[in-house]
């Protein structure tokens, strides 16, 4: 595998604005460079596809989107979604999926649920996160309990050796829980996004004028 040059973009939880984190993301950097973004495990794909997505609020092509990764139908942790398919993957499994040759583009790539969220038996999204040896973009709640969440999220990353890019916040502007989380965190937020409706490829674009980032 050949080193990816870009961000893994995980999250406190599930459910917490990945998605959409990722397409705001996207919508900046493709003014100044390439940018392909890859899912590599999916859960619940009958009903939601992140990677559709992504591809429409960011307004995607198909060469700008690498597909092949993990894909499950139950909506669950994907350990358990695998197990009910009755199939098994591994943190090497996925890595096979990704080309041997690819251009200088910027990888954005959207994890599943949170850091420690389990693969399999033995295997955890931060193995993959560390196999990548990609930075972390971690993206939290603005609400009550995020200082907690995103601290701990963040000090995982770090047992591993794995840089934190930076944090995104999603929800209605908490500047003290910006504060908390840069101080003890000793890190930037690198962007509050309000909640976005309707989410469109206009209002994602908007969000990703008001960003600087540091990569």
């Amino acid at each position: 595998m050949i080193p990816l040059n870009g961000v893994f973009v995980t999250g406190t939880d599930t459910e917490i604005g990945k998605t959409m984190v990722s397409a705001v993301l996207i919508s900046h950097l493709k003014e100044s460079r390439p940018v392909i973004y890859w899912k590599p495990v999916q859960t619940g794909i009958e009903s939601d596809d992140d990677t559709k997505t992504v591809s429409r609020l960011a307004g995607l092509h198909d060469g700008d989107i690498h597909a092949d990764g993990i894909r499950l139908e139950k909506p669950l942790s994907p350990h358990l979604s695998a197990r009910l398919a009755g199939t098994k993957f591994s943190v090497a499994d996925i890595i096979e999926t990704l080309p041997s040759e690819h251009s200088d583009a910027f990888w954005v790539v959207e994890g599943a649920g949170g850091v420690l969220v389990p693969l399999n038996d033995d295997e955890l999204m931060i193995d993959l996160i560390e196999a990548l040896r990609m930075p972390a973009v971690v993206v939290s709640r603005t609400g009550l309990g995020t200082i907690n969440h995103t601290l701990l999220t963040v000090e995982s990353l770090r047992s591993r050796n794995i840089d934190v890019s930076g944090v995104i916040m999603n929800g209605d502007a908490n500047p003290e829980n910006l504060k908390a989380i840069e101080k003890y965190g000793e890190l930037k937020v690198l962007a509050q996004i309000p909640f976005v409706e309707p989410l469109s490829r206009e209002s994602i674009a908007a969000e990703g004028r008001k960003m600087e980032l540091p990569f």
